[in-house]
C-alpha cells in the first residue's frame, strides 16, 4: 500500500511538472520594441509617460501634492526636498511596456539630483542619472546602469516636457525620455564605454 501511494505521487508530480511546462500558466505578452539605429551604430528608443493619466503615485511633503489621495509622506528630515513619482511606461507607439520612477531630491552635500528607473517586465531594467539643469525644456544624462537585455549598455538619455492644450487649464502633456545606447567595448581586459 504505501509503494503504491509513493509510486502515486512521483507520477503525479511528474504530470504536473509536465503540465506546466507544457501549458504555462501564464503566457506574458512582449510588446515589439521600437527601436531605431544612429549612423554611429547606438540605438535609439523613445519611452513616454502621459500626464496625469499615467501617473500612479507622487509622494512628495506637500499632501496637496501627494497621489493617491491621503498618501502619507514619512515625516523624518532625510525626505526633506524629495519628491518620489511612480509612472506608467509607453513606448513611442503609446503601448504601455512597464513603469517608471522618477527620484528628485535636492542635497546639501551633493547638490540637485534627478534619477530614473524604468522597468520594463519582458527586456528589463535601466537606471539613468539626469542634470537637473535644463536647457529650454529638456534635460540629458547618462545611463548607469542595466539588467538582462540593458546589461552592458552605455549612453545618454534626455527627459523633455511636451505640453498639451488642456481646456480647463490643468497641467496635461507628456514626459518624453529619449534614450541612445550602445555596448561597452573590452579594452585590455577592462570594461569601457564606446
Amino acid at each position: 500500500m504505501v509503494k503504491t501511494f509513493i509510486a502515486g505521487l512521483a507520477i503525479g508530480v511528474a504530470g504536473v511538472t509536465a503540465a506546466v511546462y507544457l501549458w504555462p500558466a501564464v503566457d506574458q505578452h512582449r510588446e515589439v520594441s521600437v527601436i531605431t539605429v544612429a549612423p554611429n551604430g547606438a540605438n535609439l528608443e523613445t519611452f513616454q509617460v502621459n500626464i496625469p493619466m499615467d501617473r500612479i503615485l507622487v509622494g512628495t511633503e506637500s499632501d496637496a501634492a501627494a497621489l493617491p489621495i491621503g498618501l502619507e509622506w514619512p515625516d523624518d528630515a532625510v525626505f526633506d526636498g524629495s519628491r518620489t513619482e511612480l509612472y506608467k511606461l509607453r513606448n513611442a507607439r503609446n503601448a504601455v511596456v512597464g513603469v517608471a520612477s522618477r527620484l528628485s531630491a535636492a542635497d546639501r552635500d551633493v547638490g540637485d539630483i534627478i534619477e530614473w528607473v524604468l522597468h520594463l517586465p519582458a527586456r528589463g531594467s535601466i537606471y539613468m542619472s539626469i542634470d537637473p539643469q535644463a536647457a529650454g525644456n529638456q534635460r540629458t544624462g547618462r545611463l548607469r546602469a542595466g539588467t538582462r537585455e540593458f546589461a552592458g549598455l552605455s549612453g545618454t538619455v534626455s527627459e523633455r516636457w511636451v505640453a498639451d492644450a488642456a481646456d480647463d487649464g490643468a497641467v496635461a502633456g507628456r514626459i518624453e525620455l529619449k534614450a541612445s545606447y550602445t555596448a561597452r567595448a573590452a579594452v585590455d581586459g577592462a570594461e569601457t564605454a564606446e
